[in-house]
Parts: structure tokens; sequence; C-alpha cells
């Protein structure tokens, strides 16, 4: 209550004059709603002690009038009574003004919402070199491993669990007071660091030129004492933390000695720690040798960060003067004040631009080539953080072609982390003038590590580096070119890196075909309006697929005459299914190349018909004919772009399979009926277009094997759910059939035979795949009885022919049970239409006495080829057998008298003895 009752008293002795009240009420209210004009509380000191919130005075104080009340009170109404009615409208439109801006109080809630924005964890969208964060000082726990025998400044970063900026700041106060024995204690650190309990004494670090003398004593001793492992790379429990606290704490001590003047005022302290430093770096120790060249190094990048903060601080300086002498009225003495302080800034920086030469040369020049390659990979990611950190020092051509050098190191971590470093200047864009010449000199070596390294992660890393170096234009068309024909490579890691390459190649092309035709307004005129579901009328994309073929033909290294031809066929028992060099490519540029995932648009832009001709030459300038002849396909891009059609549908469906399934693993109703829909949105496009793809393109043996590997993706569960007419798959196995019956070629009867396969895997299909496969089963064996007829009667007898009859029937039953009819004699050997004799053996005897006949005198090719489909024809026979009798052992059935095995064996055994 008293303070209550005592601010109520001084509310009312601070009340003023009638006269001026109006005014003073104003004033009240707006300054406590706006909390602005500083001016109006010093002019009336009662209202700050009276209504504002301020600190409360001694009763004594309050109850004592003040002098200045009454002048002005007394001067309130003078004031008032010149022109009181302009003066209040002037305060109103003056105070008016923050009024506009309703975020006059916002200047707070920077305040209030600062710690949050500061502490986001978001990466700055930096266009060039980002820098360095500051140093984060490590505090190293307590730690057993480092208690024993430890003592010195060891001790208090190892074992006693103090921060590095503690100590080093506690060392610089050491140092002042007895620089000698600082130094000493400093010197005996390093040497512990390196593993050993070896010491200097204050004498050895006052005869700085003995230093050499005195590390060639404690080499002897070192090697006497036979330690074969040091901190630096100890995998021992506690050492983890070793390297991070040791270059913190010379990080924390050049900074310091930076912020307390002393790198300055004392140069004798960097110049005994490099002394000491480089003597140990050129040690032949290794231990002696890495540790020293870490702290060298460390210390370099300390220098660095000051360097930059120095070079900040003295633009910013100059920035300032050059406003100060801007101004109509120049603050001479300002302008002085900031010339002396950007002279002494500029003196500083030449101080520490010596110290980083001076390291520089010690110790990276000679360490960088270091027969130990951890020591040189040490070196090279050193070298990249003194770049991003001072890049008007170090992003020179002096110091980049250190890193150009280390492309052939015969480590490849060593290279790797040269990749790693370069790879990281070169996003920047604003570098690309600093980069040119270093890029010019070193692209070839580029080129060739990502080609031909012995590494694979060093030729991955490599054409990571080129894509950039190609955004920057630092590549010329042949580097291009040379890189986009690994498209193509053996490798998958090496297809995949490459294929983002690639798709900008195929970008680029394809932006150039645009501006061929017009431009985008050209290309629209052509193509007109698209229909979403109409995939057989030109459209935009067309341009991007023919580019695709255009740079898959060139990367294949195809010229415009060039023959497309699969891989040769290897001799397997079981036709498996292997991809093709187009296949793979295919694949690894599937997911890079834009309007891929539209895969009914290619099946519609292959199937077009792009032979048609103009009438005359004014319609061949039409837009829409330039559009046409440019998109026009030939053989070989067409059988490119069919392995992309493959691979665009694999890519789609697994796109679907992969829809099923939720972040967390698990499946939900929602998904699974996306699913299921895509699906079947993707079998019933690709039952529509297989039969007219097999029109157009199965005269040709490789595009119809590719064609064939389309079947493979058709999922017949979900053709059939889609309630499909069971007469459009019968219509599409005769399709298959006719290819298997019509080509020669084994690829095409390998891939028939896989299709007949996948058909049959479909339960309520089987009936009709069966029916199918007992039509192809009754041809070939009639045509192959034909065949042997007309050899033993001598008339019109062809080798091929029998070779690729067999060959049909060696796939047949490397899919379809043979026994019945490999064992199924011909009813009669009555004579054909054209009166030639059909022989009654079964085929299995057929195929025997194949093998067993001389056919030495015929084509001997063609002969090799029939032996070798008659011995697989006959083991898929005895395979099948051998399954029956399993069967019907397992099922308790009576069986059947077995075939004499001593034919066959005998006809195998003349074969391998000729």
């Amino acid at each position: 209550m008293p303070a209550r009752v005592l601010s109520m008293e001084l509310s009312d002795q601070a009340t003023p004059q009638p006269s001026s009240s109006p005014n003073h009420a104003t004033d009240r209210r707006k300054s406590g709603r706006v909390k602005q004009k500083p001016v109006l509380f010093q002019s009336d000191p009662n209202v700050m002690i009276g209504s504002v919130g301020g600190k409360r005075k001694r009763a004594a104080d309050v109850n004592q009038p003040d002098p200045d009340d009454s002048d002005s009170e007394e001067s309130s109404p003078d004031e008032s009574d010149g022109d009181p009615d302009e003066e209040e409208l002037k305060e109103k439109r003056r105070k008016g003004r923050p009024r506009k801006t309703s975020a006059k109080p916002l200047p707070k809630k920077p305040k209030t919402n600062q710690p949050k924005t500061t502490t986001l964890p978001v990466r700055p969208a930096t266009n060039g070199v980002k820098k360095p964060s500051k140093h984060r000082q490590p505090r190293a726990r307590p730690n057993a491993a480092f208690a024993e025998d430890s003592t010195g400044l060891f001790a208090e970063i190892f074992s006693q669990g103090h921060t590095v900026d503690a100590v080093a700041a506690e060392w610089i106060t050491r140092y002042d007071q007895h620089n000698a024995n600082a130094m000493c204690e400093l010197v005996n650190f390093v040497l512990k660091c390196t593993g050993c309990n070896l010491e200097v004494d204050v004498h050895d670090i006052e005869d700085p030129d003995n230093a050499t003398s005195k590390l060639d004593d404690l080499k002897d001793e070192y090697e006497a004492q036979k330690i074969t492992d040091y901190p630096l790379l100890s995998k021992t429990k506690g050492y983890s933390k070793f390297r991070p606290i040791m270059t913190g704490f010379f990080h924390s001590l050049i900074t310091t000695a930076h912020a307390a003047g002393i790198l300055y005022t004392d140069l004798a302290l960097v110049e005994n720690i490099e002394i000491w430093v480089t003597s140990m770096s050129s040690s032949a120790i290794r231990p002696f040798r890495h540790t020293a060249t870490v702290i060298g190094l460390t210390m370099e990048s300390a220098l660095c960060t000051v360097f930059a903060e120095l070079a900040d601080s003295i633009a910013k300086t100059a920035r300032q003067k050059e406003g100060e002498l801007k101004k109509k009225t120049v603050n001479k003495q300002r302008v002085a004040s900031l010339q002396e302080k950007v002279d002494e800034g500029k003196r500083k920086s030449d101080l520490v631009d010596t110290m980083l030469e001076t390291i520089f040369s010690a110790v990276y020049a000679n360490r960088y080539r270091d027969v130990d390659p951890k020591i040189r990979i040490d070196c090279v990611t050193a070298l990249g953080t003194w770049i991003a950190t001072a890049p008007d020092k170090f992003f020179v051509s002096n110091y980049l072609r250190y890193l150009g050098w280390v492309l052939s190191d015969i480590s490849a971590p060593s290279r790797a982390e040269v990749i790693k470093q370069l790879s990281k200047l070169y996003k920047s864009k604003d570098d690309v003038a600093r980069l040119r010449a270093f890029t010019e000199k070193f692209r070839p070596r580029f080129i060739e590590m990502a080609s031909q390294d012995a590494e694979l992660n060093v030729r991955v890393a490599a054409i990571e580096m080129l894509d950039l170096i190609r955004e920057q234009g630092l590549l010329e068309p042949t580097d291009v070119d040379q890189i986009a024909r690994l498209i193509f490579d053996a490798t998958p890691r090496i297809r995949k890196a490459v294929a983002g390459f690639f798709a900008e190649n195929v970008n680029d092309l394809y932006e150039s075909t645009i501006e061929e035709l017009g431009g985008e307004e050209g290309v629209a005129e052509a193509v007109g309006e698209e229909e979403p579901d109409d995939f057989d009328e030109p459209r935009k994309s067309w341009l991007m697929f023919k580019s695709l073929a255009e740079t898959m033909r060139f990367a294949a290294g195809e010229d415009e005459d060039g023959e497309p031809t699969l891989p040769q066929s290897t001799e397997t028992l079981i036709g498996s299914e292997a991809d093709s060099r187009y296949a793979l490519a295919a694949k690894a540029v599937c997911q890079s190349v834009p309007n891929l995932e539209d895969w009914e648009i290619l099946a519609g832009y292959l199937l077009y018909d792009s032979s048609s001709t103009v009438s005359n030459a004014q319609e061949a300038q039409s837009p829409e004919s330039l559009f046409k002849t440019r998109c026009r396909l030939d053989d070989y891009e067409e059988m490119l772009l069919l392995e992309v059609l493959n691979a665009a549908v694999k890519n789609r469906l697994l796109e679907a399979t992969e829809t099923e399934t939720e972040k967390k693993g698990k499946k939900s109703k929602a998904r699974v009926d996306e699913a299921q829909e895509i699906q079947g949105r993707i079998a019933l496009h690709l039952a529509q277009f297989l039969p007219r793809l097999l029109r157009k393109f199965g005269a040709n043996p490789t595009t119809a094997a590719i064609v064939l590997r389309l079947e493979h993706l058709l999922n017949l569960d979900i053709f059939e759910e889609l309630r499909q007419d069971s007469t459009t798959f019968a219509a599409l196995l005769d399709d298959i059939n006719k290819q298997f019956l019509t080509h020669v070629n084994q690829d095409v009867l390998t891939e028939a035979s896989n299709a007949m396969l996948h058909a049959r895997s479909f339960g309520n299909l089987e009936e009709v795949t069966e029916g199918k496969l007992q039509k192809l089963w009754s041809d070939t064996i009639n045509a192959l009885r034909t065949l042997v007829s007309r050899k033993e009667s001598g008339r019109g007898f062809a080798i091929s022919d029998l070779s690729n009859t067999v060959s049909r029937i060696a796939n047949l039953a490397s899919i379809s049970d043979c026994v019945i009819v490999f064992e199924t004699e011909a009813r009669s050997s009555s004579s054909s239409k054209k009166g030639a004799t059909r022989t009654s053996k079964s085929p299995a005897e057929i195929l025997t006495d194949i093998i067993s006949d001389d056919y030495a005198n015929e084509d001997r090719g063609s002969s090799h080829e029939l032996v070798t489909a008659s011995i697989k024809a006959l083991t898929f026979y005895n395979m099948w057998l051998v399954r029956s009798l399993r069967t019907s052992l397992e099922t308790n059935t009576p069986i059947s008298t077995l075939p004499d095995p001593t034919p066959f064996a005998s006809a195998l055994l003349s074969v391998m003895q000729s």
C-alpha cells in the first residue's frame, strides 16, 4: 500500500497545467501505444517519473520540488499561446505517419524470433564456393587412455576435459609471461601427439638453429623404443576423436593469437612453431612426419581463416571510407581514422600472407608427394579447404596445379580425393574464369580417368565432375561425345553415372532441332492440338525420341550406313535371356530422358508410317511436312528405340510395383488399387500394340526379337481380369507362332519360345496356349520327316533347311514335354502329294541318325549347327524322360518300356572321337 499511495501522490504532483493537459494526455496515450518519441520524455521529466513505468525514486526525492518542473510549467502557456492549433496539426501529421505502416512495432519480432532463425539447419543458397563455417572447438572427455603419463598441454586437453579454446587462451597467457617455457610446453605436446614420451627442454627452445639436430637425436631414441602405432591412426578405443581435438587446439591457438594481437606483435611465436613443425614434417619417421604435417596444414587453415577475416574487414572499412567521402560534408577526421584502419589491416594481412607462404613452401610443397598416401590425401583435402576459405590467395593457377598433379597419383584414394575437391570448385558458376586455364591443361586427364581408370569409384567421380564441367561450358564437343559413349560401358555403375550426362546431350540436340523447325511456335503449328489418347498422331515429344535415337547411334559408334546387329548368340543348353548392349544402354537412360514414362507415345511413333511423300514442292515446305521429315527413322534408329521401348515399359511396371508399398514397407488399399490400375492400363495398351509391332517389324529378325521380348512383360492375369476376348490372345499367339516358323535366327527362336512359355504360366489361358504348341509340334515334326525323306531320296535337299528345322525342335523341347512326340512313329509311310516317300522312324531315331551320319561333304557350318541342335534336342528329351520317370515313381504309376539309350550314347561317342 505505501508504494501504491506514493505512486498516486507522484502522479498528482506531475499533473500539468490545464492549458497544456490536452496535448499532454495525447502524448501519454501515443507514447504508451507506439513506444517511440524519446524527445517528449526528455522535455518533460515529470511525465517520465509519474506516468511511465521507469525506476521509482525514493520518497524524499519525490516530495521535494524540482526547479525544472516549474520552468516547464511556466513555459507551457507561452508555447500554447503562440499557435497551438497549427502545432497540434503538425504533431498529428507527424504522429500519423507511422500509422500508415502498421508494422511500426515489428522491430520487436526479429528479436523474439532471432534465436529460431539462426539455429535452423538450412543450407545457404549460395552460388559460389561455400565458405567453411566457423570452426567448432571440440571438448575432450576425460579419458583413461590419455590420463596415464599425461602432463602439460596434453593432460589439459585430453585428460582434464577442458575446451581447446580455454586451453589455447591459457597458453597464450603463459606465453606472455614466459615465452620460452610456453614454447617448450607446446613442442613437447607435439612430440606427445606422435605417440612417444620424449621431450625437449628450454635450452633447446632457446636455440632454434639446433632444432634439426635435436630432432635427429629424438629420432634415434624413438626408433629404439620400436613404436609401431601412433595416436593419429590408432584404432584403439578412445582415440577416435584424437585428430579433431588436436587440430582444433592448433586452429584455436592461431585464431586466439590473432584476436589478442600477439600474432602481429610477436612474430617469433609463429616462427618458432614453424621451425619445429616443419623440421618434424621432413623426418624419416612416419609418426613424426604425419603428425607434424597435419599440424602444419591445420595452422595454414587457421591462417586462411584469419586472412579471409582481414580481407573482409579491409573491404568493409574501405566501403565506409568511400561512403564518407561521398557525403556533402566530409568528416576528415573520420576519413583519416578509417584510412589508418585500412592501412593497419593491410599490414596484418601482409604478415599473415608471409606466414601462409612460409608454411606452404615448407610443409605442403614437400608433403603433397609423400610416399605415404594418407599424407598425400591430407594435403589434397587441406588445399581444397584453403581455396574455399581464402580464394583470393589460393584460387590461382600457381596453387591449382598441385591438384592437377595429384590426378596421376598411383593411389586410388588420392585420385578420388582430388576429384572430390575439384568437383566442389566446378559447382560455382562465378569461378569459371579462374578454372578455364586449369581445365584446358588437365582436361585430357579428366577424360582418361572417366574412361580408363582402374578404380571404379574414381571413374564414377570423374564422370560426375565432367558433368559439372560441361555445365560450365568448358568441354570440347569431342570430349562430350567421348563421355557420352560410356553409356554403352559394360559396368552398370558407369552407365548409371553417365546417364545424366548423356541425357543433357539428348536435350541439347532436342532444343537445336526445335530451333531448326521454327521454334516452339513452328512445332506447335506442325503438330496441331494433341489428343491425350491418340498415340498415332504426331506429337512434339517425337522430336525428343528422334534426338535420343540419333545420340545413341552416334554414341554406339555406328555410321549412317551401319547395319543394326545384336550380339552373337552363345551356344547354351537353354536359351537364356541376355540383354544386348543397346538394351543395357536404354535401361540406363530410361530414367534420365524426359517423356519416356509415356511409353505409349513412343510406341505410336514407332508405328507411324513416314514413307508417304508429298505431292508438290510447296507442300514439302509446310511446317507439318518439315516436322514429319525430321522425325523419319531409319532401320537402325528403329531398333534402338525398340530397345528403349522395352526399357520404358519395364521401368513403368517397376514404378507401379513400388507404388504398392509405402515408405514404411506397408501396403495400403489405395496404393494397391492404384498399382493395379496402372498395371491393367499397361497390359491393355501392350496387348493392342504388340500385334501391330509384330506386323511392322516382324520381317527383320533383329527387331522381331526385340518385339517378342515385349510379350514377356504382358501380365496375362490382368489381361484376363479386364475380360478381354480370348480370341485377342489367340491371335497374339498366332503371330508369335508365325515368327517361330518363318525365322531361322536363333534370337528370334529363343524369344518366341520364351513368349510361349510365359503364356503357359497363366493357368486360365493354358488350354489355348497348349493347343498352339501342339500345332507347332505337328508342323515342325512333319517338316523334319519331309526333309529327311528328301535326303534319302536325293531330291531337293538342303542341309540348312534341315538344320533350321532341328533348331526349332530343340527350342520347343526346351519349353514343352516332348517324350510322347519324340517316341511316336509315323502312322504310315504313304507317299506325299508329290510322290516322295516319308520315313516312319520316330523323331528320336531320326535325330540320332543325324548325329551318326557323315555330313562332311555338306556345308561345314550348317553341318555343325545341325549336329549341335540334334544333341540339344535329344538332351532335352532325356531330361523330360527322367522327369516322367520320377513322377511315375512318386505316384506309383506303372512305368512303360524305357527306350534304349545305346544308339544316342554311341552317336555322341562318335562325335567326340571325330
